[in-house]
């Protein structure tokens, strides 16, 4: 392989294209040597396919080894073309083109903005959820007078008045502490997966 990489390129490019043909001519005989293997007698058979095995293996090795080597060359040849390019390259003071890169800083830029945008849409969206829970709670409110206001007129006692009250009361620490699992839960996420 050494000699080939210092030998024409000419000379090179069909003696792989010939190789490649070789290898590829190698490999149909092995499909049918493998058809024919399994055709041997029992007592036989295994041993047969294990040559043929072994031989596709060492074939697939040979056609790694002429791909390596066809890459090698590949990039040999462009950074043979890139430094010709580079020594035939004039250098002038001041060029009157001078341009700065910014793609990079201007993808960033733009991805900044996009989750910049992302957050305020979710702050809007956490705001109009806020806003239907006072709702929400207003109506509730208003739902719980108009029931304590029917339970009196129907002469509910105040031993039923207070277990509902005390009822009420539960659940309201019952929701303000699902209310922060819920913020830890989500603080969690947000620290751990970003």
């Amino acid at each position: 392989m050494g000699r080939l990489e210092t030998t024409d390129r000419e000379y090179i490019g069909l003696l792989e294209e010939e190789l490649q043909a070789k290898i590829n001519q190698i490999f149909r005989h092995l499909e049918r040597l493998e058809i024919l293997a399994s055709k041997e007698p029992p007592n036989r058979r295994q041993n047969a396919k294990l040559r043929v095995d072994q031989l596709k293996y060492d074939i697939q090795h040979l056609q790694s080894g002429l791909r390596n080597f066809q890459q090698r060359r590949y990039v040999r040849e462009v950074q043979e073309r890139e430094r010709d390019e580079l020594m035939a390259r004039t250098f002038t003071t001041n060029d009157a083109d001078t341009s700065i890169s910014i793609d990079e800083t201007l993808q960033f830029n733009t991805s900044l903005n996009d989750a910049h945008k992302g957050m305020d849409d979710l702050l809007a969206s956490g705001g109009s959820i806020l806003d239907g829970l006072r709702d929400q709670r207003s109506t509730l409110k208003g739902t719980h007078k108009k029931m304590l206001d029917v339970a009196n007129m129907l002469g509910l006692s105040n031993t039923v008045m207070r277990l509902i009250e005390k009822r009420a009361f539960q659940d309201k620490f019952i929701m303000i502490g699902g209310m922060l699992v819920t913020c830890i839960v989500i603080v969690l996420v947000i620290k751990y997966l970003s």
